[in-house]
């Protein structure tokens, strides 16, 4: 699991975040993309893997991310400004894995992530969400190889840790630790997360603030 990061660190955090937040665009295709001006953090995961909750609580907003009426639906790559002036910004990745969508369709979502990490220069970091309940699958492993071989480096973040009972939720971190050992972008700590309980949002912004530099 990540370590506690020092108070100052996650005081600076609250502020940033309470602060302005702001929708900036959705790019469809990547010639929409904004101009690479400040780091960019990219949240990726499985359909109902709690991506949008996530946001949420990361930014302190009740619905600043809005979850997809059918999972696998969201089409873009949606962009979110943080800061004034702006000093990085979020970007809610379409989520993989059971789309309700033709394959042609979903090859195209496929395309856009994968040029988007391996040939965004503002990219630092990429947020690899998996569901607690389910631990790591096969399309998160396939989300994982893909960032492995564009060597850009992420960070698992399980989600929904309020679900399980303390022991289950133990046997899930130890395995995805294990797995995540052999991966050679993944950062070997983890962050466990609730949405709902607000249960390691204060680390995982600091982490943010961290990894963009700011």
């Amino acid at each position: 699991m990540s370590g506690e990061p020092p108070p100052g660190e996650v005081r600076r955090a609250e502020r940033l975040f309470s602060g302005r937040v702001e929708f900036l665009l959705s790019a469809p295709q990547l010639k929409f993309l904004p101009d690479p001006t400040v780091p960019e953090i990219a949240f990726a995961g499985r359909s109902n893997v709690g991506k949008s909750s996530l946001l949420n609580a990361l930014t302190g907003r009740r619905a600043i991310a809005r979850a997809s009426v059918t999972p696998g639906r969201t089409q873009e790559l949606n962009f979110f400004e943080v800061g004034e002036p702006t000093v990085l910004r979020l970007v809610d990745m379409p989520g993989y894995g059971f789309a309700k969508a033709p394959v042609n369709v979903v090859e195209r979502w496929k395309q856009l992530v994968r040029t988007y990490l391996k040939g965004r220069q503002a990219l630092v970091r990429t947020l690899v969400l998996v569901d607690s309940r389910h631990g790591l699958k096969d399309v998160d492993r396939e989300m994982m190889r893909m960032l492995d071989e564009a060597a850009a480096s992420y960070r698992l973040v399980l989600t929904k840790a309020d679900k399980l009972k303390a022991s289950d939720l133990e046997a899930v971190i130890a395995r995805t630790a294990d797995e995540a050992k052999t991966h050679p972008a993944a950062f070997p700590a983890l962050h466990v997360t609730s949405a709902e309980l607000k249960l390691g949002i204060d680390e995982l912004r600091a982490a943010v603030l961290a990894d963009a530099g700011v």
